[in-house]
């Protein structure tokens, strides 16, 4: 759904999100990936739709109650022409799932002996292990609620899929009767794997031990024939704080506990249901749980996939991707310090391909060094068990002064976010909290080491979460430095979080919401008059997310003048390039692989002298005019060489990146008569040739 105006063309971003999923998507349907990967990516496809369900659609849907049928703006359809679209988006990439898991996947199992049978073929055997499983297992876990003389149905759970149920006699003397019975993965495995028959894999899924047992449920009725389809209701995940500053006795932090609790009891976005369902018994649902204004979604019959992510641990290596051991620094592990080695020199990390454990290690080092007195973090998403924060509590027991800004909006975690909070402050670490409505979303640390009698800085700065478990998983860099420009700014964007809200001029940080938009913006102005000099110009840019409708507009300008842009784009992509007379220099691509690109990096020629950022912030409105985000210069230049050679590689993908274009077909980078190159591998090997 692309939308011009004034000469400029924007993609919607909820359709560009959706191409970004059905990348996603295609990782599942490539017989390339190993076979148990590619049930993960539908995991991660599902996981995907009902974030998008719970937030984007929602936010669509409360426009909606205002704008009518009039456009969002003038980079936007209306409302109704957006819900329509992704409507239709939506059922065809269910349908693509559903081929892909039943027609591709399913048999690719059976051919290794691995079977997901169900309750409509079981043999006595197996019959029998089942019941005696759901007798001592799954019985007592389940509640069922007939809901044909209910005027009020109990409220169904945010996500959790429950087993709508039809009841009947084949007497026809009974009058039919309907259930609803919530499945209980949350206390119980989704899989049962039964014992080995003949060298054979079975596996069956929890709602279908339940179906088999149904008429045992519900002895105390004389129904013989049952039907069960399973059906998902996704909420708003939005919630929102109250602002009524006036109420001094609830903290900010009670607020957000309070606002928690509503989040369950969000309006419905989305009624995903067993496309095999009758349509009276649809009507029925629909009337009982009022989803008059609910995209209702066919699918399949099994949903919340996102539960394929814990999979038994069935098959052979070759069904899983080969180990990739983390890449040694071996200056930093030879190093009797840390503080030894960054205090020579810059040294940059790529996540997850060298350990995420140097920066648990500098933090160790500084709550037993006798020369630390401070160590400063903000925290924005915290791992359930969290090595950072245990590490933090360490240098308190150790006398340090441990100063915490904990994010506590960030979404989905701040129950995460909440405990650890708590944790802190008993240990007697000062815990502060990011302003309401400006999320912190920097991930800086800075600590205070005193070196010949003067204080000295060092900062690490990311473009990830301070998180050990997503670390694994999220390609990431980060950066340890004693650099006087860089650390004397950190401490004074410290200052400004951490004590006062005074707002700070920076020299070379870039920093939302006060400066960073406009700073891109006259380096993105800076390519244009060189160009326009004769001088050659560049703009490279790898990032989540392209929203900005300026920065898009800066593009387009700076593409019309010459500048040749490259961009990576994982994710929504509102600028439409190759278009003649508006983005022809303009390229973008996007690379979904085994490990979920999360690095922001954005290089501009600057006549030769390439200046290099990182960032926490994508080229996103929220992100440059509503948080507190940070992008870094990189000076060192063995660390600017590294990071150059890093995006060369990924901009030479051919095999896991794909082109977006006006098409929007999502096709694969060419390789054909070329040098296959895999980004997150070819980058493993070229930084395992630096040691």
């Amino acid at each position: 759904m692309i939308k011009e105006y004034r000469s400029y063309l924007f993609e919607d971003r909820e359709i560009s999100w959706l191409k970004f999923n059905e990348r996603v998507l295609q990782e599942a349907e490539n017989p390339e990936t190993p076979l148990m990967e590619r049930l993960k990516f539908l995991a991660i496809f599902s996981s995907n739709l009902d974030e998008f369900f719970r937030v984007r659609v929602a936010q669509i849907r409360k426009i909606q109650r205002v704008n009518g049928k009039k456009s969002i703006s003038e980079y936007q359809s209306s409302p109704d022409d957006i819900l329509s679209e992704i409507q239709r988006t939506v059922v065809t990439l269910q349908d693509r799932f559903t081929e892909i898991y039943e027609r591709d996947i399913l048999i690719q199992l059976a051919k290794k002996q691995i079977f997901l049978i169900n309750e409509t073929n079981l043999d006595e055997e197996k019959h029998n292990l089942i019941k005696k499983y759901f007798t001592s297992t799954v019985l007592a876990q389940l509640f069922p609620v007939v809901i044909d003389d209910l005027k009020n149905v109990p409220h169904l759970r945010d996500r959790s899929i429950y087993l709508a149920v039809r009841m009947s006699s084949s007497s026809q003397k009974i009058e039919p009767k309907h259930a609803l019975i919530e499945i209980p993965s949350s206390v119980l495995s989704r899989f049962y794997v039964l014992p080995k028959i003949d060298n054979n894999t079975y596996i069956i899924i929890l709602e279908d031990i339940i179906r088999a047992n149904l008429k045992r449920i519900f002895s105390i009725f004389d129904f013989d024939h049952f039907e069960s389809y399973i059906i998902k209701l996704t909420r708003d995940a939005e919630f929102i704080i109250d602002s009524d500053e006036t109420d001094y006795s609830i903290s900010f932090l009670e607020k957000i506990q309070k606002s928690l609790k509503q989040r369950s009891k969000g309006s419905p976005t989305r009624f995903v249901y067993d496309e095999r369902m009758p349509k009276p018994m649809l009507e029925l649902l629909a009337h009982k749980l009022e989803l008059k204004h609910v995209n209702l979604i066919p699918g399949g019959r099994y949903h919340n996939f996102k539960d394929f992510m814990d999979f038994p641990k069935v098959g052979t290596t070759e069904d899983y991707f080969e180990t990739m051991p983390t890449q040694p620094v071996l200056e930093l592990d030879i190093a009797k310090s840390l503080f030894d080695v960054v205090s020579k020199k810059d040294i940059v990390l790529n996540h997850p391909f060298q350990s995420f454990d140097y920066l648990i290690r500098f933090l160790r080092d500084a709550a037993i060094d006798p020369n630390v007195s401070t160590i400063r973090i903000t925290l924005y998403r915290v791992a359930k068990q969290s090595n950072v924060v245990n590490a933090l509590i360490n240098a308190v027991k150790n006398g340090k002064k441990v100063i915490v800004l904990m994010e506590l909006q960030a979404r989905f975690d701040e129950e995460s976010n909440i405990y650890w909070t708590t944790k802190l402050q008993e240990a007697g670490a000062q815990v502060h909290f990011g302003k309401q409505g400006q999320k912190v979303h920097c991930k800086i640390c800075l600590i205070t080491r005193k070196e010949n009698g003067v204080p000295m800085k060092y900062a690490h700065l990311s473009t990830g979460n301070y998180n050990g478990v997503t670390s694994r998983t999220y390609s990431d860099l980060a950066l340890f430095t004693k650099d006087s420009r860089l650390t004397l700014e950190v401490e004074q964007l410290c200052d400004s979080l951490f004590v006062n809200s005074k707002s700070v001029s920076y020299k070379h940080l870039l920093v939302a919401p006060e400066f960073m938009k406009k700073q891109f913006l006259d380096l993105i102005d800076n390519e244009i008059q060189n160009i326009k000099r004769g001088k050659p110009a560049f703009i490279i840019g790898k990032m989540n997310s392209l929203v900005d409708i300026e920065i898009i507009k800066k593009l387009y300008d700076a593409s019309r003048a010459g500048v040749e842009i490259k961009l990576i784009i994982r994710g929504i992509c509102c600028l439409v390039p190759g278009v003649k007379g508006l983005s022809e220099n303009i390229t973008v691509t996007s690379i979904i692989d085994r490990y979920l690109e999360h690095t922001r990096i954005y290089i501009f020629g600057n006549m030769g002298d390439t200046k290099i950022y990182l960032s926490s912030a994508d080229w996103m409105t929220r992100n440059l005019q509503m948080r507190i985000e940070v992008a870094f210069p990189i000076y060192d230049e063995n660390a600017k060489k590294i990071i150059s050679d890093i995006i060369n590689i990924q901009l030479s993908d051919n095999t896991k990146a794909r082109l977006i274009s006006i098409e929007n077909t999502n096709k694969y980078v060419s390789n054909e008569n070329q040098k296959r190159i895999r980004a997150q591998y070819d980058t493993y090997e070229y930084l395992a040739s630096k040691n």
